[in-house]
């Protein structure tokens, strides 16, 4: 907006109840102390309602709900915001919930229609449950914050008047054409001038619907698909993971066995335009690691560069360190690792900074200790990215190890803040202290995106908490952006960083089950990847928490998207029997933690390596599984066949009613054709339609006689249509419709779904 947002004012238009002296006036009072300056409805069930009068129309950008000093049971963990030019034809603004603490919580209000703000009169808040179960709804205070300058608010009052005019006339245009209404039809768009979809779709209609052209339609249909317009449908659609185990193809017992044994806590990282991938280090659940290993993709090959780094000039054994990978320069990086407490001495403690050149095969230590460089202190479980473009390394995070365990012990460890290193100039810069804007963490989740350069950070673990936090950092800026503040406290976990599992009754109980969300659960083993192209996050889960229920590691994958802002959850797998994971080995991997993943974002191809099955009786256990995972989402030429095929059943349905034996010959050849064998509810409609050829002659007779009751209007195309195949050609015309972009097509409402109920 050109003008700065500020805080609106409004009265108490309407409410539903109230009870007692908790009145609906209480909101205007921002009274933390106060357990009685709240409006509280005098029952919990539905609809309760306040309805807020702004004092004149408003461009409404946030919503402020003020909260009591204290926790309490009415508080709303759901509530609907609505808003409109009057109260009584709102549209929903808002879904959302507030935490139940203390803290006032702002939420960004849907102020916007394609792009041009439209004004609010009226504000109503629906409050759909309370954090007490069976108690009252209570909203201590409310503010509403936006744009009430008229030289701004006017223009856009003109443009939603005008917005709702033309939406007004699509839906006669819509309603009209659905009944045959032809002449009513030309006579409004004629005079109004107004488009009821875009030519495409008009020119479909008219060939499917008006005059039964199927052919045509058919090649109006391919053409679409051809020119792209079915991809916004597509980017819509949830994926369909599919994992596949991979499996050394060398006959050879000796080329079988040369691969990575058992590990945890190792870090793996993708050459994308060599399709290698290098492996190093990790935990085998009696000692640390010092191999490095690579997998060449084409070839389905492990090669082992080095059994042990240390003896050339790299790296020590080591777990919970990060790697980064330039595959523009060919060089891989390594910081941090884990050691015991009784190995953290001052010697031990230098944070040694490690660089592989792949073309020589070469280790380089960059330094014995980036802190004397300005850079982090010797960290554990933190993260570490690659901007390649800029040759620039971005740390976050990771627990310090110290000389002694008394920051362990009293629950206040350190952790590290945000570091980059230049890597041309070999330069340590602080960007960001541990703080309140970016609190630092482990076993987190960050991800480089090169195109909006941009850090994603969220989960992980803070001493006693779990955090379900979604940020990002904005690295020529320098500034942090919240996308997502859902941290909360709850006990934590022991024992190596790298087995989370370790005092597995303690923890069972704040496990959280991912299927009742609608983001991923708090934790600190999930892993994910970024597709720049796609503007996606993945996240695969591990072990998550959630305190009121008794769970274990399960499988669940996440999609992210950037653009919309939104998480989908796309694979989940509850089952924990070792039963089921027995018949299950070969089809997709046994949940687990302290594993690694990387994505080649080139061919869309995830990887998946070794972890912790976390079995307690076999606490030591570590797996040495490969996986690779592909998200596949509907192509243009499956959407395509979907189409053709939803058009021949139609064709052949109507063919039947007159001429069963070239509907015969349809079935057999033309529809047959279309038939996605993959697909089951097809093959099955497929098999009932052949039973369709020998109706009774009854049945016939009332088809034929269908098509003889003609409408009130008078059809364009040169035969008459009845009403029923009219109405049927309609329907499939609007299940076709759905596939194309929602811009291009006719409203989505109907016009006699306005005319209220009496």
């Amino acid at each position: 907006m050109a003008c700065k947002s500020s805080t609106l004012k409004f009265e108490i238009h309407k409410w539903s109840s109230y009870s007692y002296n908790y009145k609906p006036e209480n909101v205007f009072l921002d009274k933390p102390a106060d357990q009685s300056s709240r409006w509280s409805s005098d029952s919990n069930h539905p609809p309760q309602y306040l309805i807020l009068k702004l004092e004149q129309p408003s461009i409404v950008n946030t919503v402020t709900f003020g909260k009591y000093e204290k926790t309490h049971v009415c508080n709303l963990k759901k509530f609907k915001v609505f808003g409109g030019l009057s109260d009584e034809l709102m549209m929903e603004l808002l879904e959302s919930g507030l935490k139940n603490d203390h803290i006032p919580e702002t939420f960004p209000i849907k102020n916007d229609i394609d792009g041009n703000h439209f004004p609010c009169r009226y504000i109503k808040i629906v409050p759909l449950q309370t954090w007490g179960p069976s108690f009252n709804f209570s909203i201590w205070h409310v503010q509403l914050n936006g744009v009430d300058d008229w030289d701004i608010v006017q223009p856009c009052l003109t443009w939603y008047h005008s917005h709702r005019e033309r939406e007004a006339i699509r839906l006669c245009l819509k309603h009209f054409r659905q009944r045959q209404y032809t002449e009513a039809y030309e006579a409004l768009q004629k005079r109004t001038r107004v488009e009821l979809e875009h030519p495409i779709l008009t020119e479909l209609h008219k060939l499917l619907v008006r005059q039964g052209n199927y052919d045509a339609c058919e090649q109006l249909i391919t053409r679409a698909c051809a020119e792209g317009l079915f991809e916004e449908y597509i980017g819509e659609q949830d994926y369909k993971p599919t994992w596949t185990p991979i499996v050394p193809i060398s006959s050879d017992l000796e080329e079988v066995v040369n691969r990575p044994g058992m590990r945890g806590g190792h870090q793996m990282a993708m050459d994308v335009q060599s399709e290698m991938l290098y492996l190093y280090g990790g935990w085998d659940g009696n000692q640390d690691l010092a191999d490095l290993w690579s997998y060449h993709v084409p070839s389905r090959a492990w090669s082992c560069l080095s059994k042990n780094a240390a003896e050339e000039g790299g790296p020590s054994a080591r777990s919970c360190h990060k790697m980064c990978l330039d595959y523009s320069r060919k060089q891989i990086f390594t910081l941090g690792r884990y050691l015991d407490s009784s190995m953290r001495t001052e010697a031990n403690l230098k944070s040694d900074f490690y660089m592989y050149d792949i073309v020589s095969g070469k280790w380089t230590l960059i330094t014995e200790d980036t802190a004397s460089m300005g850079g982090p202190k010797l960290i554990f479980d933190h993260q570490m990215v690659i901007d390649i473009d800029q040759q620039t390394l971005y740390v976050f995070g990771g627990r310090v190890l110290t000389c002694t365990t008394e920051g362990e012990r009293s629950g206040s460890p350190q952790f590290s803040g945000l570091f980059s290193y230049h890597i041309p100039t070999n330069t340590w810069t602080k960007l960001l202290d541990d703080c309140t804007d970016l609190r630092s963490r482990i076993a987190h989740s960050m991800l480089f995106h090169p195109k909006k350069r941009v850090l994603f950070i969220f989960a992980g673990q803070r001493a006693k908490e779990y955090l379900n936090d979604f940020l990002m950092y904005y690295v020529d800026e320098r500034r942090v952006e919240v996308i997502l503040d859902g941290s909360k406290k709850d006990p934590a976990p022991s024992g190596r960083p790298d087995n989370p599992m370790t005092g597995h009754s303690h923890i069972r109980s704040f496990l959280k089950d991912p299927t009742k969300r609608s983001i991923p659960a708090a934790g600190f083993t999930q892993r994910a990847t970024l597709d720049p192209d796609t503007e996606e996050i993945h996240v695969l889960s591990g072990l998550s928490k959630d305190k009121d229920k008794r769970d274990n590691v399960k499988n669940s994958f996440w999609v992210y998207n950037i653009a919309k802002n939104k998480w989908s959850c796309i694979y989940k797998n509850e089952n924990t029997g070792q039963q089921y994971w027995a018949k299950m080995q070969h089809v997709e991997p046994v949940p687990r933690f302290a594993h690694q993943l990387v994505y080649d974002h080139v061919r869309k191809v995830h990887y998946l390596f070794g972890g912790n099955p976390g079995k307690e009786n076999s606490p030591k256990m570590r797996l040495d599984d490969f996986w690779c995972l592909q998200l596949s989402r509907p192509s243009p030429s499956n959407l395509l066949r979907r189409c053709q095929y939803l058009v021949r059943k139609y064709r052949f349905q109507e063919m039947v009613a007159t001429d069963q034996r070239s509907a015969m010959v349809y079935l057999q050849n033309d529809l047959a054709s279309a038939i996605d064998q993959q697909n089951a509810q097809q093959r099955q409609e497929f098999h009932e339609l052949a039973s369709s050829l020998f109706r009774l002659e009854k049945d016939e007779e009332e088809m034929v006689q269908s098509h003889a009751i003609f409408s009130l209007g008078e059809p364009s195309s040169a035969a008459d249509i009845g009403q029923d195949q009219y109405r049927k050609r309609t329907e499939l015309f609007d299940q076709l419709v759905e596939y194309f972009p929602e811009t291009m097509t006719q409203p989505k409402g109907t016009l006699v779904d306005l005319i209220p109920m009496c």
